[in-house]
Order: C-alpha cells, then structure tokens, then sequence
C-alpha cells in the first residue's frame, strides 16, 4: 500500500496532479500487478495535509519504534557527516555585513591573489578563534573534520601562514575600510575613542636575539614606536615579569566596538604608544576626538601630541605620589555635585605648575573629582582589616632584634598596601602610621580626571571614564573566550598577525553580544546546536541543515539575519 501521485495535462498545456492511496494486485489471468486505487485525496494542491500527518501518525502507533524510523527514513537512506554549522555561518554573515571580507578581497585582488580564497583563509582562522581557539595547525583538522564554511573545505598549515602574511601586509588598508564600514552600519559614536594595553608573556627563558626581529625602540618622547612583535622583557600586566612579552594596545569606540589593535616590544612604554595610535587613526578623518586612557598614559607630552591638530584627552591622575598640578586639584574646597545613586563630581580649574588658582582660561587646567560613596565604604572596609593586619604582624616587635625588625619592613616593600600603612620610631621601634591612615581616608571612592576638553560637562567625563572598562572587559575576552595565549609562534611578524586575528573576532563577537544583549558563551552554546547534515540515498546525497530551535530564531532576529537554508547541496546518482 503507497501514497501515489497521478497527472493530467490540460488543454490549455497546465497540468493538475492527483494523490491517492493505492496498492499492487496480480491479474488472475495474465499475472501481471496492477494499481488499485483504494481511496483518492484529489488534486495535490488542496489535500487536507494535516489529515495526512493524523493518518501517518496513527499507522505509526502499531510499529515498532525501529520500524517508524527505517519507515520515515525510507531503505537505503544513510547519514554520512554532521557538522557543526550555526556559529560559523552567523559569523560569516556578520563578516560579510560589516564589510570584512569585502576588504579583504579588494586587498587581495589588487596584489594579484586568489583574492576569494585569501578572504575564506582568513575568515576560517577568525572563525575558529571565536568558536574554537586554537593553533593554526589545529585550524586545518577544525575545518576538515568539524565545522561547515562556505567556500572552503579544506585548509593547510602553510595556507594559514601565507593568509596570515597577507593580512599584515595589507592590515593599514583593511582596517582603515573596516572601521568606515563598520562606523556607518553600527552608527558608531566616534567623537570618544577608549585606548588601553596589556601583556601577554611566552614560556621561554629568553627574548628574541635573531637578526629579522627589530631593535628595541628608545622613546624620545617624540619619535612614535614602531609595532613589532619582538619578544622582551619589561612590565609584564600578567606579574610574570620573569618571562619576555609582547605589548598589545587597544582602540575602542564609546558603544564597546574594537575598532584597532596594535603591537609593540615587550619593553615599550604606554606613553609612547599613544603617539603611535593617534598618528594611525589620524589617516581615518575622525571629526573630533576625545582620547580617554588610563593613568598609564599621562605624561606632558601625551598631552601635548595628543591635543594636535585640535584633538583632546580625557586620562586620571595618580592620587598618591602625583604632579604638583594634580595634587593642587585634590587639595581644592569645593563642593560635589550629586549625578547619581552612586557618583558625585567636582569641577576644579589649576593653573599651569599648580600655582594658583585657575580662572577657566585658556591656559587653566581643568580637572574633574569624582567619588564614590559606596566605593568610599569599600575602601575604608579594606583599609580597616588592612590595619589591624598590621598590628597583629607588629604586635610585640618592640622586643624583636633591630635586624628582625629590618628583616620585617623589607618583606613589606612587595605589598604596598600594608607598607604605606607602617612608620617607624627615632628608635627604630614599628608604629601603625595615623597620619597615613587619616590621608588615605581622604582618597576613599575618589579619582580625578584630566582633561583638555572644555565642551563635555564633569558627568560626561565621569561616565566617559567610567566606559574605558570596556576596553578592559575586551582585554578579558581576548585571554580568555579568544586564547590569546599561548602564543605559538616564533616570528614577529606572526605574532603581530596571530593578535589581528583575535581583534578580527573580538569584533565580530561584540557586534554579536550588542546586538542580543547576551554574552558571546551563551550565544555560541546555543547556535553550535545547529548542525549540518549529509545524507546519502539511492538517488544520490543531500547536504541538510537540522530544525531551528527558538533559541537560534532569536538570535538571528536580534541580528536582522535571514535563516540559513535547509538544503545546502544535491548530487544526484547517475
């Protein structure tokens, strides 16, 4: 017994189908099998289907569940791959969307290259940063074995490299392209970049010494660095200052979009990356620009570089141990003004060196204090436990040796917290600091911003400075959802492109986390849930996705993508 389909041709050249469900009977004379209609359906396009599912479902009652299975598979139907599907491929519509791999393979094309294969090189390198981090050579069994990218099957190590290669040769002209395109589909506010550095260090016992890697750069104050990937020793943001490193700094937009990565020795200064920075995004033709950046970066001659050609910087300043300018701001009376539950504000103009008052002229700097009652709490919580600490340690030192006592204040010189806190005798007996007590008091909840910018009020500074934990939380994604380390290369120049690849798929995954309102994590959970799916049948094999879930139907509604296609591929049998 079979569903049967039957046509007939009209005059008029249409022609109308019919269903019926029939089975085979012999002739009794000639033996020959022969359909008998039991029931007809009528015409194919106004069957009542969902009479069809009920009738299908109540024969399906009396079979085994293998039967059911093998029934709706039909014979001969076998699965002969899955693969992983929906992250990749919203990935590759995010990239295709932003332009990323438009500028890629305008780069390509213009030095002679098979401009659409360098373009599905790298973007597979991306993908597999943000979805399964790991060594390039762990990318080519990712994509032979794991996942489904359009336009790209297979990959080899040497591919991955010379991908690599190309996209720091071409990195100025793709990135410069990128940001446009981005700025204009994201409607990005670029009238505030955010700039910050980390480290990441390598396990080895040496820096680099070969003759391709570049000298070390000696900051001058004017000249800017160049980037490089030369493994050194220097301040190491990870506290393993024993391991040689590399310096990454990042640009970031006021709505938490990476819009740049750079590079530099391990031993690089931040003051003398910000020179670097602002002559690169100066190519871009930004209107005006604020730079905000953290206290690492203040010097007089940041300031000055980055107030030319009419630009300005919003940075905080040491509270402890600061410029005579800075200090005469935090010494000013005044009162706050109260911009929300938890931040209040003070606005304070010094004059240049810290002499005098500043009347808000051209020539005052203007300073804005800001406190945070409930970090104030916090503080003085610390503080306290802090101090009695402290007292515990010296309590009885009076009658230790003067070199145990010596032997006690040097332990301290790692752990500042505790040592600002210590003061010593005439005697050289230990006393717990009360002047030091009662002047960190003073610092609870605070920070004090610098600024050029005399347009933006004290809360837009505030809220402004408040943001650069954006760039913050990127650095976090960055060794920690993306595997920034470890570092597998060797070269310079791959380091370099090992860390473009990272910011390539930070950004695509906060355009993803923005646009949902939900972490990257949970978004990928939930797409690696679709799957692609080959089959192969009598007639030949299909390439399938699986059913959508309501979870992947809402992430690609927030992104405004379309749902990828059922069917991806036939071949038929010949």
């Amino acid at each position: 017994m079979y569903l049967r389909e039957t046509r007939r041709k009209n005059k008029d050249g249409s022609t109308v189908s019919y269903l019926q469900l029939a089975h085979n009977e012999r002739h009794p004379s000639t033996g020959a099998s022969t359909a008998k209609v039991i029931h007809n359906f009528g015409r194919a396009e106004t069957v009542d289907r969902d009479g069809l599912a009920r009738l299908v479902s109540s024969i399906s009652r009396f079979l085994a569940p293998e039967q059911v299975a093998a029934a709706g598979a039909g014979e001969g139907v076998e699965i002969l791959d899955s693969r992983r599907l929906g992250g990749a491929w919203t990935l590759d519509r995010l990239w295709e969307r932003l332009g990323i791999g438009a500028a890629i393979t305008r780069a390509a094309a213009d030095r002679r290259l098979d401009a659409a294969a360098v373009e599905r090189v790298i973007f597979t390198l991306v993908a597999q940063r943000a979805l399964e981090p790991g060594s390039k050579l762990a990318a080519t069994g990712w994509l032979a074995e794991r996942v489904a990218i359009s336009g790209i099957t297979t990959l080899t190590d040497d591919q991955a490299y010379r991908g690599m290669d190309f996209l720091l040769e071409a990195l100025d002209e793709i990135a410069a392209e990128v940001f446009t395109s981005v700025a204009h589909l994201l409607n990005l506010d670029l009238d505030i970049v955010f700039v910050d550095t980390t480290s990441t260090y390598f396990e080895t016992d040496s820096p680099d010494e070969l003759p391709e890697m570049a000298d070390p750069v000696v900051d001058d104050g004017i000249t800017r660095p160049a980037e490089s990937g030369t493994r050194t020793f220097g301040h190491s943001k990870d506290f393993r200052t024993d391991l040689p490193q590399v310096v990454i700094a990042m640009a970031v937009t006021r709505d938490g979009i990476p819009v740049r990565c750079w590079t530099f020795p391990g031993n690089t200064a931040d003051t003398a990356i910000i020179r670097t920075i602002k002559d690169d995004l100066a190519g871009w033709q930004l209107r005006r620009l604020v730079w905000v950046a953290d206290r690492g970066f203040a010097s007089a001659t940041n300031r000055a570089y980055l107030t030319r050609g009419g630009g300005h910087y919003i940075h905080a300043e040491k509270l402890r141990h600061t410029n005579t300018e800075a200090a005469a701001a935090l010494a000013r009376p005044g009162r706050y003004h109260t911009v929300g539950d938890n931040l209040r504000v003070k606005e304070v103009h010094v004059a240049p060196g810290g002499d005098g008052d500043g009347d808000g002229g051209a020539r005052a700097v203007r300073f804005v204090l800001c406190h945070n009652p409930d970090q104030a709490e916090r503080d003085a919580t610390v503080r306290a436990n802090l101090v009695e600490h402290l007292r515990e340690q010296i309590t009885g030192s009076d009658a230790w040796t003067t070199r145990r006592r010596d032997e006690f204040v040097g332990s301290l010189k790692a752990k500042p917290g505790l040592r600002r806190y210590l003061r010593r005798t005439k005697s050289g007996l230990l006393r717990i600091d009360a002047a030091a007590i009662k002047t960190e008091a003073g610092l609870d909840g605070k920070w004090l911003l610098r600024t050029s910018d005399t347009t933006l009020t004290p809360e837009d500074l505030a809220a402004a400075y408040k943001q650069l934990l954006a760039v913050e939380r990127g650095w976090r994604d960055m060794k920690g959802a993306l595997k920034l380390r470890p570092v597998f290369h060797y070269r310079e120049d791959r380091i370099r492109a090992h860390v473009q690849l990272c910011w390539l798929a930070l950004l695509l995954i906060r355009v993803a986390e923005t646009a949902t309102g939900d972490t990257w994590r949970t978004i990928a959970h939930e797409l690696d849930r679709l799957h692609l799916i080959t089959l192969a049948t009598d007639h030949g094999t299909v390439a399938q996705r699986s059913a959508l879930t309501a979870g992947h139907r809402r992430i690609l509604g927030a992104l405004e993508l379309p749902e990828p296609p059922r069917f991806v591929d036939f071949t038929l049998t010949a």
